[in-house]
């Protein structure tokens, strides 16, 4: 297929900018902010990040379950479409029964939803075919939700990234990581209220060099963070996202990894390890079934 045909194939998709059920024309906007950057906070204290507003995020998800210890959260994920979410797939090494978890959508503090809160169950869990544990390879995973959510300014879809229309990952971008995961790496419990931080893309050659990785990280992967540490995901912060602002329009953010896997929290070279979006767009794609709705039109 040629490049214009697959871009106009990727348009009609609906991931570069979401026509997707009740949701609208638009993905990636964050209606309850006013100002396009997210306030910096000092990044005080996620590991070093602080409280997010409601509506910050507006995809974020929290996937949740029974056994989960105190608020029942385990991992995240993020809203791409009406009934889908996109999260990784080591959160489920442990899972053997789906149909006991629930996905909370639109939350900010967990232990007091709010009525703008949408849960729903997972009717469908799809784990990339190739993901295998000892590695951390091919992390990511789709969970279709068994009723569409109904967006709101609290609800919104993020836009993937995709290889053509979306962004070309640097330290020039502006990056942050959300997500209800431990504050500190000696925490036992995940964060009742969403916690957001500012991150910087960190060159996947020296992520991947002696003394910061040395050779575990994946062409797949995205790594961000700082060298010093300090600021990083965390055990619950798995299947959230890293998201970039758009560089051309600052309005829009992107979702750009699902946040993966790291050797600690917040250590000196040892950053967040994230799966690419853009590397498994065409995998996201075809697992929600756009390509076969597509080929049949």
């Amino acid at each position: 297929m040629n490049g214009l045909g697959l871009l106009v194939l990727l348009t009609v998709a609906g991931l570069a900018h979401g026509l997707w059920d009740n949701c609208g024309w638009t993905c990636g906007l964050r209606p309850m902010v006013f100002d396009s950057t997210p306030d910096n906070y000092g990044l005080t204290r996620i590991v070093g990040g602080t409280d997010a507003k409601p509506g910050a995020w507006p995809w974020m998800v929290s996937i949740q379950h029974p056994w989960a210890p105190g608020i029942k959260h385990f991992c995240g994920g993020s809203l791409i479409r009406a009934e889908w979410v996109l999260t990784a797939a080591h959160c489920f090494d442990p899972i053997s029964n789906i149909s006991m978890m629930s996905v909370v959508i639109g939350a900010t503090q967990l232990t007091q939803l709010g009525p703008g809160v949408q849960v729903r169950r997972i009717k469908k869990l799809v784990l990339h075919e190739n993901y295998k544990r000892y590695d951390m390879s091919n992390d990511i995973a789709l969970l279709q939700l068994n009723k569409p959510v109904q967006c709101t300014p609290y609800i919104q879809l993020a836009c993937v990234a995709d290889p053509i229309q979306g962004v070309s990952v640097s330290q020039e971008h502006n990056c942050w990581i959300a997500g209800w995961g431990a504050v500190s790496g000696r925490a036992k419990n995940p964060s009742d209220r969403l916690q957001e931080a500012k991150v910087r893309p960190i060159n996947v050659q020296l992520c991947n060099s002696t003394f910061w990785y040395s050779g575990k990280i994946h062409t797949h992967n995205l790594c961000a963070g700082y060298p010093e540490g300090k600021i990083d995901t965390c055990q619950g912060d798995s299947g959230g996202p890293l998201m970039c602002q758009d560089n051309n329009n600052a309005d829009s953010w992107w979702v750009v990894g699902v946040t993966s896997w790291g050797k600690g929290c917040g250590k000196a070279r040892r950053p967040g390890v994230y799966t690419s979006t853009q590397h498994f767009y065409d995998w996201i794609l075809f697992h929600m079934g756009t390509y076969n709705i597509l080929s049949a039109s």
